[in-house]
């Protein structure tokens, strides 16, 4: 299955606009906090728990045995870069969801842990339909671990940070957890389009 996003509620997108405040590059800068792990795939684990109907652990044969979905789209980094038209390949949330069973009623947030103890958060809304991925792949190629790879959580219409970089547990809770940057000045959600780099701004 293959999705184009032009950035979601940002259509002026479409001709080949960026959001206000950043300048496009032509490569891939490489920005992480902390020392890169290097993981090993014989014991990589993605966990799905929290409000889901039935919790569960993929070892990386399980995960990737799971059907894939392609993105092509641009990303946007808090400072102020962006790159476009990339092509990102990977599992949706949505199956993941499905394999979990499908999200109880009260599911309202998706908790982000990573491997490294990196977290962040999300509304589940967010998540869902199509805009996001746990991505393996970008541009045709495995993600290095510079770029989070094995597989780190994609959701290109938020601020890259919010696509954690490492990912190895999805918990669905019921009250939002802010992470590691929403808890030292980063905004809690994150809007490229409205600017939402700081915990000052609207």
């Amino acid at each position: 299955m293959a999705l184009i996003n032009f950035g979601f509620n940002a259509p002026e997108n479409r001709d080949g606009h960026v959001p206000p405040g950043q300048s496009v590059v032509t490569s891939w800068p490489v920005l992480t906090y902390g020392p890169t792990p290097h993981i090993d795939l014989d014991t990589w684990q993605l966990e799905i728990d929290g409000e889901v109907k039935k919790p569960l652990k993929l070892n990386w044969q399980q995960f990737n045995a799971l059907p894939k979905t392609t993105m092509d789209t641009d990303i946007h980094c808090v400072t102020r870069w962006s790159k476009l038209g990339m092509k990102w390949e990977g599992v949706s949330v949505d199956e993941l969801i499905s394999q979990a069973g499908g999200l109880t009623d009260k599911a309202m947030y998706l908790i982000v842990g990573c491997y490294g103890g990196y977290t962040t958060n999300l509304p589940v809304e967010d998540v869902m339909k199509g805009q996001a991925l746990v991505a393996t792949n970008a541009d045709g190629a495995a993600l290095t671990p510079e770029h989070g790879g094995p597989a780190r959580l994609f959701v290109p219409h938020l601020y890259f940070w919010k696509s954690a970089k490492y990912v190895n547990k999805l918990t669905f809770s019921t009250h939002d957890d802010p992470g590691f940057w929403e808890v030292n000045g980063y905004h809690n959600y994150g809007d490229p389009w409205r600017e939402q780099r700081y915990d000052t701004d609207l």
